[in-house]
């Protein structure tokens, strides 16, 4: 069993399946033209309720794999190879983030834009890789089962608390920090509480890997996924309710009256039981490169759709503007060439590469007399000033 969980390829299926829908939902969300946004269409309901799962379903993953690949070694603490690496890619995510909102225009006018320091997808991956590295080296002296259950306990404590801090503003905090926690200034997702879909991936990747010699793992791994499954999207409501009415806890009922986290929870383990049940069908090459390379695709996508750096993307021309005649085969073709200059650029990144350092150092040779020209020019410029001013003295001939 050891060398079929090398590589968890239902686990890249799965990414793949997350990205594409979240291509096809940012792109019919942004586009779509307000008369065909009907509630009581059941294509308009259906379609809603899928691109609900996408988020959910990509956070839990993306802490599944993480954690995986964390604790499958033999080192612990800080000897686990994984620490550095994870510390940079949670760093770089973050760093991708911010870049993607960066407006060219407004940097050449001294300016930040407000939407610079909006939160999105990849600065809460980022926060919760990061969030994950913090708990597995603050439990690694103890227990193994510690660091599991911290995720789980941490995974239920933000899910259920949701409905005390959602309206908190954090208006003591700056903007660029308070937006980690608050959608009030227009951020599209929050530490709390989607980094409990990130820890609750890594609690599912311990059991994955304390049972990977278990000759049923993946019987056993389905029914219980597809049951706990099938139990949150349609009992746990009227759970909470009970719980209110036995406990007199008003909380829980302010839980059930807004369960989209344990709902959505229920439709992220159903999704997990159907990659595990149909994973020997899932070995596309394809599938799997997409799934392999979301963060290329997400970043191309974000390029193309809302104009990062210029703000002429897509938004700009058709925002709610198109038909679903003309939508559908629109969105198609948008996951279609994401996904192609993605995998295209996987092939050719070496060379991409290459080619980019060395126009650059093409460049600074080039522009390198002009540079010294300007930082003598410039030296020569403040010393005059300095000594009109008298902060300088001139020097006298001998």
């Amino acid at each position: 069993m050891g060398n079929k969980t090398a590589r968890l390829f239902f686990i890249d299926a799965m990414r793949a399946w997350a990205i594409l829908m979240m291509l096809q939902g940012h792109f019919v969300d942004g586009l779509l033209e307000n008369s065909f946004r009907d509630p009581d269409s059941p294509v308009f309901t259906i379609w809603k309720y899928f691109r609900g799962i996408t988020a959910p379903v990509f956070f839990t993953v993306s802490g599944f794999i993480f954690t995986y690949l964390l604790i499958r070694v033999p080192e612990k603490g800080f000897n686990n190879p994984r620490i550095k690496k994870g510390i940079r890619r949670g760093i770089q995510l973050l760093l991708i983030g911010y870049l993607l909102r960066l407006n060219i225009f407004g940097l050449l006018k001294g300016e930040l834009y407000a939407t610079f320091f909006l939160v999105d997808v990849l600065h809460i991956i980022g926060i919760s890789i990061l969030g994950i590295i913090g708990l597995y080296l603050l439990t690694s002296a103890y227990k193994k089962y510690v660091f599991p259950l911290s995720l789980l306990i941490i995974s239920c404590l933000l899910f259920s608390f949701e409905p005390w801090y959602s309206n908190w503003t954090f208006q003591l905090l700056p903007d660029a920090f308070a937006n980690y926690f608050t959608r009030t200034n227009g951020s599209v997702f929050t530490i709390i509480p989607w980094f409990g879909y990130t820890a609750i991936g890594g609690f599912f990747a311990y059991l994955f890997t304390q049972y990977k010699n278990y000759k049923f793992l993946y019987p056993a791994a389905i029914s219980i996924a597809a049951l706990t499954g099938i139990l949150f999207i349609f009992y746990s409501s009227n759970l909470f309710l009970a719980i209110s009415s036995i406990t007199g806890i008003q909380l829980f009922e302010a839980i059930a009256s807004n369960n989209y986290l344990f709902i959505r929870l229920g439709d992220v383990l159903i999704a997990f039981a159907l990659f595990m049940l149909f994973r020997q069908f899932i070995t596309s090459r394809t599938v799997l490169k997409i799934g392999q390379n979301t963060l290329s695709i997400y970043v191309i996508h974000f390029v193309i759709l809302y104009g990062s750096f210029t703000g002429l993307g897509l938004y700009r021309f058709f925002y709610q503007s198109l038909s679903p005649a003309i939508l559908i085969p629109a969105a198609i073709s948008f996951m279609f060439v994401c996904s192609f200059l993605a995998l295209f650029y996987t092939r050719k990144e070496d060379y991409i590469k290459q080619t980019i350092n060395a126009a650059l150092s093409d460049l600074r040779n080039k522009l390198e007399p002009w540079l010294i020209y300007a930082q003598k020019t410039m030296k020569f410029t403040i010393y005059r000033i300095l000594r009109s001013i008298g902060f300088v003295k001139s020097q006298k001939s001998s």
